[in-house]
């Protein structure tokens, strides 16, 4: 099911960053959380959307009241705008919900109309963050085909290695066309975390024929753990945290990589193609 292009005629220029993982508990969401309120912070307009079907909980470590979530939206009950949470540095927040693939029971005019709502928020925006869900489910490989840059991230266990690959290698076989960063958490140090992107980037590289740039590497911090506790990011509540500074400095760098938009479709209207 390919849905009408019409809300695409005036494309947006938003970056859109998909961050992902192959596999749950490496720190995605917070490290999503986190670098959209560094990129906002450096004055970029950015959205931030929990796509974590039914298991998104950046309203928890956002300490965000949501009463509605993304599933209103698609049901009809409320729109983009009514759903909106402002975050951090003036992040607006989309917390999510199972709806999203519903998409596929709506008529024709609820589809068009929910687009129209989602590129207008393409629109007046700078940067789009998306937060999806982990592993290689299809919703989650949509969500990042129909981005400009996928950012991976893993840990250097080896469980989480061999699934980031895994995730680099269906975009690959997708012929994805952004940039795709590889993000490593939780290293015990700076020497083990550039040893994880350099094992993988080769691998990638030989045998995927991909090139997957560096993101960074992020040490394990306790400061991170007592922010988690205080429903704070880290970055508000330890800004002057080693681990805190490498965040913005991650965020700088994605904002300088950013690249025009990887065709002429609406990021929206590509994620429901993929799926539909």
């Amino acid at each position: 099911m390919h849905l009408s292009k019409c809300q695409d005629n005036e494309n947006s220029d938003a970056i859109v960053l998909a961050i992902t993982s192959g596999k749950g508990g490496v720190g995605k969401t917070n490290i999503a959380a986190n670098l959209s309120v560094c990129m906002a912070a450096a004055n970029q307009r950015v959205i931030l959307m929990d796509a974590d079907l039914g298991l998104g909980n950046l309203d928890v470590l956002m300490n965000i009241q949501s009463r509605y979530n993304l599933s209103h939206v698609v049901s009809g009950q409320q729109s983009l705008e009514e759903i909106t949470q402002i975050g951090p540095n003036g992040v607006e927040v989309l917390c999510g919900g199972s709806g999203i693939e519903t998409l596929a029971n709506l008529g024709k005019f609820q589809r068009q109309r929910l687009l129209e709502e989602m590129q207008a928020l393409e629109d007046r925006s700078d940067m789009i963050v998306i937060d999806t869900g982990a592993g290689i489910h299809s919703t989650v490989i949509a969500f990042c085909l129909a981005a400009d840059h996928t950012l991976v991230v893993t840990t250097p266990e080896p469980t989480a290695i061999t699934d980031a690959y895994a995730m680099i290698k269906v975009l690959a076989a997708k012929n994805y066309a952004g940039r795709i960063s590889l993000l490593v958490n939780m290293a015990s140090s700076l020497m083990e975390g550039k040893k994880v992107y350099r094992q993988i980037a080769d691998v990638a590289s030989r045998f995927l024929s991909v090139a997957v740039y560096e993101a960074g590497v992020l040490r394990r911090d306790e400061n991170l753990l007592q922010a988690v506790r205080r429903r704070e990011l880290v970055t508000q509540a330890f800004p002057k945290a080693g681990i805190s500074k490498t965040l913005a400095a991650i965020s700088n760098r994605l904002i300088k990589r950013a690249t025009t938009r990887t065709d002429d479709n609406g990021f929206f209207s590509k994620v429901a193609n993929w799926l539909f």
